[in-house]
């Protein structure tokens, strides 16, 4: 009951906004590692070319929607423009890809991934960490930022696949007091594209002892 009530107040002091542009969803049939969408007839289990070879620390990445239109428009307005009223809906988009693929499972917590401190200063916010946050309450999962990124790395869009994934190696470590062996973690980002820095982060959790390592964005680039 409390949990209702102080997502009701959150709305009504951030209100959701109109939705700009189309929406788009990621269909029935995606990579069984990075959940990188396809159309057409496919095998029900399959690995794109992505992650064919690629050795990977999660189980599984997911989400609800593509990185366009409205999606999109809404992340960039919240991330780079501080516009706060569009989290309960981008929340909405991330909870509605928990549901799908994780509401079945149990999680110990959920990690968001960490921005580096100067960046984080100039931001003034992580998104990953509201999102989480949000998300921890209507769904009544703990939160747990154990993640700290110890390395200044350039923006990824800027990058190719290869390039993203030198950025990010030894750009997180696991902070000191936290127990993670044998425990159930859920990443949680705003978008997923190459998987490069999420897989950063389960590297170090998995040394850490985490026994299962998954994530979930908002959106799949």
């Amino acid at each position: 009951m409390m949990r209702e009530w102080k997502k009701g107040l959150w709305d009504v002091l951030f209100p959701v906004a109109e939705l700009p542009g189309m929406m788009s969803g990621l269909g029935d049939r995606w990579c069984e590692r990075c959940g990188e969408p396809y159309e057409g007839e496919m095998p029900e289990i399959f690995r794109c070319s992505n992650c064919a070879g690629r050795r990977w620390h999660i189980s599984r990445a997911r989400a609800a929607y593509r990185a366009e239109g409205a999606v999109r428009e809404l992340i960039h307005e919240f991330k780079y423009n501080k516009e706060f009223h569009h989290l309960p809906q981008l929340t909405s988009w991330l909870e509605e890809g928990f549901e799908r693929f994780y509401a079945e499972e149990s999680w110990d917590a959920l990690v968001p991934v960490p921005l580096y401190p100067l960046r984080k200063r100039e931001r003034e916010f992580n998104q990953a960490e509201e999102l989480a946050r949000m998300l921890g309450r209507r769904r009544g999962l703990s939160v747990w930022k154990v993640l700290e990124r110890v390395k200044k790395t350039e923006t990824q869009a800027k990058l190719r696949r290869s390039e993203r994934l030198r950025n990010q190696k030894g750009a997180f470590c696991v902070k000191s007091g936290f127990d993670l062996k044998g425990r159930r973690l859920l990443i949680i980002d705003d978008v997923f594209t190459t998987g490069a820095t999420v897989d950063a982060c389960a590297q170090v959790l998995h040394q850490a002892g985490a026994e299962h390592l998954a994530v979930l964005t908002v959106a799949r680039g």
